[in-house]
């Protein structure tokens, strides 16, 4: 997919400023930067959540993009059951759904038997993980995390990664890995790209940009991130 001088507005305020950037097939990019710099709102344009002022995205059909966001419990209808949830956007019959919702909750590392429960049963983790079965079911071609990871718990982000990583490979995904982490960017992510109010700053393989960061702001950021799995984030 590739985004092309993409700009959003909100009134007179620009909240992203001709952004351009490819996400190649089966490749994660990850998105960086503080909040307000521009990140939710150019994943919910990408994904047709809020309109776009200028440029284009090419690549991938609007309705093969699909998005997770941060809070899984507000994406879930709390009035219908796990399985129901999952199974909305399925397109199938419905002699056929069942078995499909079972098999999504088993890929993302789920007991198909919480098809039967509702989103308040449930931890984060797992409502996070409904959130991602319910999203590949529409088979997309890219997926949208929006901070996926930020509200949980640490023992449970890795987890969660993981499964990012393992879906990417088994359905040749292109994903968008929005994060203010650049220790979880950096796990997860082939390419990252650097945002500050509203503009791309940096882009470029992980390995380069953690390692041998360009511009000033990616080497703040890079300042602050904590250890990741008991190493250091940043190698200097």
């Amino acid at each position: 997919m590739n985004i092309v001088d993409l700009t959003v507005r909100y009134g007179a305020a620009t909240a992203v400023d001709r952004v351009s950037l490819e996400i190649p097939p089966g490749t994660t990019v990850g998105l960086v930067g503080e909040s307000g710099s521009g990140k939710s709102t150019l994943a919910k344009a990408i994904v047709g959540l809020v309109p776009i002022a200028s440029g284009r995205i090419d690549g991938v059909d609007p309705r093969r993009r699909q998005i997770v966001f941060q809070d899984p419990y507000g994406s879930l209808n709390p009035r219908m059951t796990v399985g129901a949830s999952v199974a909305e956007g399925l397109g199938l019959p419905r002699a056929e759904r069942a078995a499909e919702v079972r098999r999504l909750l088993a890929q993302v590392n789920l007991d198909p038997a919480l098809a039967d429960r509702y989103p308040r049963e449930l931890s984060g983790g797992q409502r996070q993980r409904v959130a991602i079965a319910r999203a590949i079911g529409a088979r997309p071609e890219l997926l949208v995390a929006d901070e996926i990871t930020s509200a949980l718990d640490v023992s449970v982000q890795g987890a969660v990664l993981n499964l990012i990583r393992e879906l990417r490979a088994e359905r040749r995904l292109s994903v968008l890995f929005i994060s203010h982490n650049l220790a979880v960017v950096r796990y997860v992510a082939d390419i990252v790209a650097v945002m500050r109010a509203g503009r791309l700053v940096e882009v470029g393989p992980t390995d380069q940009v953690v390692g041998a960061p360009r511009d000033e702001y990616t080497r703040a950021l890079l300042a602050a991130v904590p250890n990741l799995g008991g190493r250091p984030a940043v190698t200097r």
